[in-house]
């Protein structure tokens, strides 16, 4: 199959990533396990379509952790691509995409990183009470995004019908801990409204400096 790129052609594969975490008990302590770690999370990246496989362009999947953690670059060579760990805090865990390279399998794609807060406690406690367990599910919808691919890479990503479709809640009870695109085209909406307001009074201040200006000046004649 030919490394030819195929112009004016743009392919998004609909993805998931995100974590998971409970809070640690007695029973699933380990003797590894350090003392003042209160939960187990696992990262995860993953197609929307469960069964819509990226091992034909993807290489890896690595998971950069807390440098504090042992080994904080985990690699990950086939699905599930996911990392399981203990923890007490919160920080930003980078996932980065390797993809196959080489004239001879005609893949020719950069690398994709993707960086994700891990969260531990609820996005919104306020809408609903925490679980006792303190399960959190941080669950975010993206698409990669392959512009003029090779030939190679368009008939791998076009061998199975893909639902573009935007990501929907896994269960309803989890409206306070999974953020969806929705959510996020919601949010930029709501922005808009309160820049066109900001500007709209920056207009005003300008024009009511303008007016007290011109009655200055005035008075100064």
């Amino acid at each position: 199959m030919s490394s030819k790129r195929i112009k004016y052609v743009s392919i998004s594969v609909p993805v998931l990533y995100g974590n998971h975490a409970i809070r640690l008990t007695p029973e699933m302590r380990k003797p590894t396990t350090p003392p003042d770690h209160t939960h187990q999370w696992t990262v995860f990246f993953k197609p929307v379509i469960d069964d819509f496989d990226l091992t034909p362009l993807i290489k890896k999947v690595t998971f950069k952790l807390h440098e504090t953690y042992e080994n904080p670059v985990r690699s990950i060579e086939k699905p599930p691509y996911q990392v399981t760990e203990s923890g007490w805090g919160e920080f930003e865990i980078i996932i980065k995409l390797h993809f196959h390279s080489g004239v001879d399998l005609g893949i020719n794609e950069k690398n994709f990183q993707i960086f994700h807060g891990l969260k531990l406690h609820p996005f919104n406690p306020q809408i609903q009470p925490p679980r006792e367990n303190g399960e959190v599910h941080s669950v975010l919808y993206d698409e990669l995004v392959f512009s003029e691919p090779t030939e190679k890479v368009f008939e791998i990503l076009t061998s199975k019908p893909c639902n573009l479709l935007p990501y929907k809640l896994s269960t309803p009870d989890k409206r306070d801990q999974e953020y969806t695109r929705t959510d996020e085209l919601d949010e930029v909406s709501r922005l808009e409204v309160y820049m066109k307001k900001v500007r709209e009074e920056i207009e005003n201040q300008r024009n009511e400096y303008k007016d007290l200006e011109q009655e200055r000046l005035a008075l100064l004649q």
